[in-house]
């Protein structure tokens, strides 16, 4: 079992930065080899921000790639999203996520998932 909580969200203005963390608690280093973000936007289907693996593998969306950063502090079992040059667009709830397998992220089929935390972008 893993339980994941984020922290980190708020509101801020365009151009504006924000770091959101994630805190794994789990039993298993495989439960959380892969740990990541997505986000979902009022109306929208929820989409893949960046994951990272346990050896330091990323992957970002597109719309975030020079903007986001994803890092991972493993003895913390943490991981943290650094956003930079933040645009209205990127308002939503922010959702961390961890499995096994990066494909499972890429489907967005993740096992495990957190509360969310909600990021506000103004114009």
């Amino acid at each position: 079992q893993v339980q994941l909580v984020e922290s980190g969200g708020g509101l801020v203005q365009a151009g504006g930065s924000l770091r959101l963390s994630c805190a794994a608690s789990s039993e298993t280093i495989s439960s959380i080899n892969v740990m990541g973000w997505y986000r979902q936007a009022p109306g929208k289907q929820r989409e893949l921000v960046a994951f990272i693996t346990y050896g330091n593998f990323k992957e970002y969306a597109d719309s975030v790639k020079g903007r986001f950063t994803i890092s991972r502090d493993n003895a913390k079992n943490t991981v943290y999203l650094q956003m930079n040059s933040l645009k209205p667009e990127d308002t939503a709830v922010y959702y961390c996520s961890s499995d096994s397998y990066p494909s499972s992220m890429r489907r967005g089929s993740a096992q495990y998932w957190g509360q969310g935390t909600r990021v506000t972008v103004s114009s």
